[in-house]
């Protein structure tokens, strides 16, 4: 048990992303994670927005075999479906006016042997939802405009802010893609049920913005008390935010 706990200490420390909690049920949620990291199943990151949705997925890449391969992110909600397609899948050249004449690689296809991490799953169409579904079942795809079958080894980690069991309700979201991604579902508490992470997060973002200007700030214990009994509805971000 005690080189069980050393060795996860080990993988902690040896991540880039740095993920600075206290919180006792911060810490399950990263033990699972890094558990979950070894295995190539799709994990489904639900919380409050700014809670630590794509730090949390950079760490499970990061602790996975895939680490030295690459890790992209798509935001779903900030790109047009008719941009998001072409941007997910790539084309061939010629696929449509426009189009670039060399053709050009998709997320998917450049995310081989790595990870793609999807953003806000909730705010995809539900027509590229029946396409993404067909990639995670076959493991392959198909360019636009092309008939040439590309085989896929990527894990697909995704995330959302919104509640998916009312969206499915409301049919905005396919029950069976929900399914697929959420084969290790782990819920981000938001900052304000985990109020022991305040002091150690204002310590790390000041440390990271001190050394980035060169300077020797800090908190004083007044002004770190205040911000103890701020309720924090931005959570992680908006802290950040603040420290800076």
């Amino acid at each position: 048990r005690y080189l069980a706990e050393l060795d996860k200490i080990k993988t902690l420390q040896l991540q880039q992303t740095k993920f600075a909690t206290k919180s006792k049920k911060m810490i399950e949620i990263l033990d699972t994670a890094i558990k979950a990291a070894h295995f190539d199943s799709n994990i489904l990151l639900t919380g409050e927005s700014g809670v630590g949705k794509g730090i949390m997925a950079k760490l499970i890449h990061e602790s996975s075999i895939r680490k030295d391969h690459p890790f992209h992110v798509i935001n779903c909600a900030g790109i047009p479906e008719d941009l998001f397609e072409s941007e997910l899948f790539g084309y061939d050249p010629g696929a449509f006016s426009g189009a670039n004449a060399k053709g050009k690689k998709g997320l998917l296809e450049m995310a081989d042997k790595g990870t793609l991490f999807l953003d806000e799953i909730g705010d995809m169409s539900l027509r590229l939802q029946a396409k993404l579904l067909r990639v995670i079942e076959e493991k392959d795809m198909n360019r636009l405009g092309s008939t040439k079958t590309i085989k896929l080894d990527v894990r697909i980690i995704a995330a959302t802010n919104q509640d998916i069991n009312s969206l499915i309700e409301a049919k905005k979201f396919r029950p069976d893609l929900f399914f697929r991604l959420n084969t290790i579902p782990l819920v981000l508490p938001p900052l304000r049920e985990r109020t022991e992470d305040i002091i150690p997060l204002i310590q790390y973002f000041t440390d990271r913005l001190n050394e980035r200007y060169n300077m020797k700030k800090y908190f004083s214990s007044h002004a770190t008390q205040a911000l103890m009994s701020y309720s924090f509805p931005g959570n992680v971000r908006e802290l950040s935010n603040i420290v800076e």
